[in-house]
């Protein structure tokens, strides 16, 4: 029951392009990118947004080796 609590509040929150990129930065500095790297990647964010709905990219996670 408490993961269906969860799941929940985390579907109540509004997607925020912008906390999924800060999310991005976050994991990127935590494993040591350059700021260039980290920047090329941030960049890419933008298009990939604009080209892919949500349920694409959730579908190729999904489907990710990763």
């Amino acid at each position: 029951m408490e993961h269906d609590a969860m799941f929940a509040a985390m579907l109540s929150q509004p997607w925020s392009n912008n906390a999924c990129r800060g999310y991005v930065i976050y994991a990127m500095e935590n494993c040591g990118f350059s700021p260039n790297d980290i920047r090329r990647v941030v960049a890419e964010l933008y298009e990939v947004f604009d080209f892919c709905s949500l349920e694409e990219a959730q579908q190729h996670f999904e489907e990710s080796p990763y």
